[in-house]
């Protein structure tokens, strides 16, 4: 099994500020933000990014952005608005190769 940086996150090897977690996700907030409110939210289960998704994975993708609206509730920031974002490859922004889902918030993101 591919370990990596949010894998050792999730197992509690790493500080970071986590904000949720359970059995299957665990959230934290990024280390360089670009918002007031900047979370990542992961699968405790290491899959490299969306193109390594299988059908199996549908669950784990329904409970990322579940995750991410519940915080976006817990934030203050669901009633004016907040984005999510997969980053796919290195091209399309992703650096660390886990899977993960950015919750921004708290300033206009319409930008």
């Amino acid at each position: 099994m591919e370990k990596c940086l949010f894998c050792s996150i999730a197992a509690h090897e790493i500080p970071a500020e986590i904000q949720f977690e359970n059995g299957e996700v665990v959230a934290f907030l990024d280390i360089r933000p670009k918002a007031p409110v900047h979370i990542l939210i992961i699968p405790k289960k290491h899959i490299r990014s969306v193109a390594d998704l299988t059908d199996e994975d549908c669950h784990l993708v329904l409970k990322l952005i579940l995750t991410a609206k519940k915080l976006a509730e817990e934030k203050g920031i669901a009633e004016k608005g907040y984005r999510l974002v997969f980053n796919v490859g290195r091209e399309g922004g992703q650096i660390v190769p886990h899977l993960h889902l950015h919750l921004l918030g708290g300033r206009n993101l319409a930008d």
